[in-house]
Protein backbone atom coordinates (compact mmCIF):
# COMPACT_ATOMS: atom_id res chain seq x y z
CA UNK A 1 0.00 0.00 0.00
CA UNK A 2 1.39 3.43 -0.86
CA UNK A 3 2.38 5.74 1.98
CA UNK A 4 2.14 9.51 1.83
CA UNK A 5 3.09 12.67 3.62
CA UNK A 6 1.20 15.91 2.98
CA UNK A 7 2.67 19.40 3.16
CA UNK A 8 2.07 22.95 2.00
CA UNK A 9 5.78 23.00 1.06
CA UNK A 10 6.44 21.66 -2.47
CA UNK A 11 10.22 21.48 -2.07
CA UNK A 12 11.00 18.95 0.66
CA UNK A 13 13.94 16.83 -0.50
CA UNK A 14 14.56 14.96 2.76
CA UNK A 15 12.27 14.04 5.62
CA UNK A 16 14.35 13.88 8.78
CA UNK A 17 13.10 12.28 11.99
CA UNK A 18 11.77 14.97 14.32
CA UNK A 19 9.99 15.35 17.63
CA UNK A 20 6.50 16.91 17.34
CA UNK A 21 6.48 20.39 18.88
CA UNK A 22 3.67 19.59 21.30
CA UNK A 23 4.85 16.09 22.21
CA UNK A 24 8.46 16.43 23.43
CA UNK A 25 8.35 13.00 25.09
CA UNK A 26 8.06 11.22 21.70
CA UNK A 27 11.14 9.87 19.93
CA UNK A 28 12.16 11.55 16.65
CA UNK A 29 10.30 9.98 13.72
CA UNK A 30 9.25 10.59 10.12
CA UNK A 31 5.49 10.22 9.72
CA UNK A 32 3.39 8.89 6.85
CA UNK A 33 -0.23 7.90 6.25
CA UNK A 34 -1.59 4.99 4.22
CA UNK A 35 -3.68 5.56 1.09
CA UNK A 36 -7.05 4.67 2.68
CA UNK A 37 -6.62 7.24 5.47
CA UNK A 38 -4.86 9.87 3.32
CA UNK A 39 -7.97 12.13 3.00
CA UNK A 40 -7.60 12.92 6.70
CA UNK A 41 -4.70 15.11 5.56
CA UNK A 42 -6.40 16.99 2.69
CA UNK A 43 -6.43 20.10 4.90
CA UNK A 44 -4.14 22.97 5.86
CA UNK A 45 -1.59 21.68 8.36
CA UNK A 46 -2.95 23.59 11.36
CA UNK A 47 -6.63 22.80 10.67
CA UNK A 48 -8.20 20.92 13.60
CA UNK A 49 -10.22 17.91 12.47
CA UNK A 50 -12.13 14.98 13.85
CA UNK A 51 -12.13 11.90 11.61
CA UNK A 52 -14.18 8.79 12.26
CA UNK A 53 -15.40 5.68 10.47
CA UNK A 54 -17.04 2.34 11.27
CA UNK A 55 -14.71 -0.50 12.15
CA UNK A 56 -14.87 -4.09 13.30
CA UNK A 57 -15.42 -3.09 16.93
CA UNK A 58 -18.15 -0.52 16.15
CA UNK A 59 -21.40 -1.50 17.87
CA UNK A 60 -24.72 -1.71 16.03
CA UNK A 61 -25.98 1.20 18.13
CA UNK A 62 -23.01 3.38 17.13
CA UNK A 63 -23.36 2.39 13.47
CA UNK A 64 -26.96 3.55 13.63
CA UNK A 65 -26.10 6.73 15.58
CA UNK A 66 -23.17 7.88 13.46
CA UNK A 67 -23.62 6.33 10.01
CA UNK A 68 -27.32 5.73 9.21
CA UNK A 69 -27.97 7.06 5.73
CA UNK A 70 -24.29 7.78 5.12
CA UNK A 71 -22.60 6.08 2.20
CA UNK A 72 -19.24 7.76 2.80
CA UNK A 73 -16.33 5.61 3.98
CA UNK A 74 -15.14 8.22 6.48
CA UNK A 75 -16.59 11.32 8.13
CA UNK A 76 -14.36 14.33 8.74
CA UNK A 77 -15.54 17.32 10.75
CA UNK A 78 -13.80 20.68 10.80
CA UNK A 79 -14.69 24.01 12.31
CA UNK A 80 -16.63 26.38 10.05
CA UNK A 81 -13.96 29.09 10.33
CA UNK A 82 -11.58 26.88 8.34
CA UNK A 83 -13.62 26.66 5.11
CA UNK A 84 -11.92 29.58 3.33
CA UNK A 85 -8.46 28.36 4.37
CA UNK A 86 -9.27 24.90 2.99
CA UNK A 87 -10.36 26.49 -0.29
CA UNK A 88 -7.22 28.65 -0.50
CA UNK A 89 -4.57 26.09 0.51
CA UNK A 90 -2.26 24.46 -2.01
CA UNK A 91 -1.26 21.07 -0.65
CA UNK A 92 1.33 18.59 -1.92
CA UNK A 93 1.29 14.80 -1.63
CA UNK A 94 4.69 13.18 -1.16
CA UNK A 95 4.92 9.48 -1.94
CA UNK A 96 7.13 7.75 0.59
CA UNK A 97 9.13 4.52 0.18
CA UNK A 98 7.57 1.82 2.37
CA UNK A 99 10.77 -0.04 3.20
CA UNK A 100 11.70 1.58 6.54
CA UNK A 101 8.19 2.42 7.77
CA UNK A 102 6.38 0.59 10.55
CA UNK A 103 2.63 0.71 11.13
CA UNK A 104 1.63 2.57 14.29
CA UNK A 105 -0.44 -0.39 15.46
CA UNK A 106 -3.94 1.02 15.57
CA UNK A 107 -6.68 1.57 12.99
CA UNK A 108 -5.65 5.14 12.14
CA UNK A 109 -3.42 4.37 9.15
CA UNK A 110 -0.37 6.14 10.58
CA UNK A 111 3.14 4.84 9.89
CA UNK A 112 6.55 6.00 11.10
CA UNK A 113 10.24 5.59 10.30
CA UNK A 114 13.32 6.22 12.40
CA UNK A 115 15.40 6.95 9.28
CA UNK A 116 15.80 9.99 7.04
CA UNK A 117 13.55 9.53 4.02
CA UNK A 118 13.95 10.65 0.41
CA UNK A 119 10.45 10.95 -1.10
CA UNK A 120 9.76 9.03 -4.29
CA UNK A 121 7.56 11.71 -5.85
CA UNK A 122 5.63 14.88 -5.09
CA UNK A 123 2.48 16.24 -6.72
CA UNK A 124 -0.16 18.85 -5.91
CA UNK A 125 -3.40 17.49 -4.50
CA UNK A 126 -5.40 20.16 -6.34
CA UNK A 127 -8.81 21.36 -5.18
CA UNK A 128 -9.01 19.95 -1.65
CA UNK A 129 -12.81 19.91 -1.48
CA UNK A 130 -12.98 18.06 -4.81
CA UNK A 131 -10.32 15.61 -3.57
CA UNK A 132 -12.43 14.88 -0.47
CA UNK A 133 -15.51 14.28 -2.63
CA UNK A 134 -13.53 11.98 -4.95
CA UNK A 135 -12.31 10.02 -1.89
CA UNK A 136 -15.91 9.38 -0.75
CA UNK A 137 -15.54 11.48 2.41
CA UNK A 138 -18.43 13.16 4.16
CA UNK A 139 -17.16 16.58 5.23
CA UNK A 140 -19.01 18.23 8.12
CA UNK A 141 -18.70 21.78 9.37
CA UNK A 142 -19.37 22.78 12.96
CA UNK A 143 -18.71 25.95 14.94
CA UNK A 144 -16.82 23.91 17.61
CA UNK A 145 -15.23 20.47 17.42
CA UNK A 146 -14.77 19.84 21.12
CA UNK A 147 -18.20 18.45 21.97
CA UNK A 148 -18.34 16.31 18.83
CA UNK A 149 -14.86 14.92 19.53
CA UNK A 150 -15.78 14.00 23.11
CA UNK A 151 -18.79 12.05 21.81
CA UNK A 152 -16.72 10.32 19.10
CA UNK A 153 -14.01 9.10 21.48
CA UNK A 154 -16.62 7.88 23.95
CA UNK A 155 -18.16 5.68 21.24
CA UNK A 156 -17.01 2.47 19.56
CA UNK A 157 -16.21 4.03 16.17
CA UNK A 158 -12.65 4.16 14.84
CA UNK A 159 -11.22 7.66 14.97
CA UNK A 160 -8.26 9.94 14.46
CA UNK A 161 -7.99 13.56 15.57
CA UNK A 162 -5.47 16.00 14.19
CA UNK A 163 -4.45 19.42 15.51
CA UNK A 164 -7.35 19.37 17.96
CA UNK A 165 -5.43 21.70 20.28
CA UNK A 166 -6.18 24.39 17.63
CA UNK A 167 -9.95 23.92 17.98
CA UNK A 168 -12.11 26.58 19.60
CA UNK A 169 -12.44 26.11 23.33
CA UNK A 170 -10.17 23.07 23.33
CA UNK A 171 -9.57 21.65 26.79
CA UNK A 172 -6.61 19.31 27.31
CA UNK A 173 -7.21 16.42 29.53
Amino acid sequence: MPLYHFSEDPGIELFRPHVPEHRPEVEPLVYAIDAWHAPMYYFPRQCPRACFWPGERTSDADRERWFTGIDARIVIAIESDWLERVRATTLYRYEMPEVTFTEQGDASGHWHSRETIVPLAVEPVGDLLAALVAANVELRFTPRLYELWMAVIASTVEFSGTRLRNARGWVDG
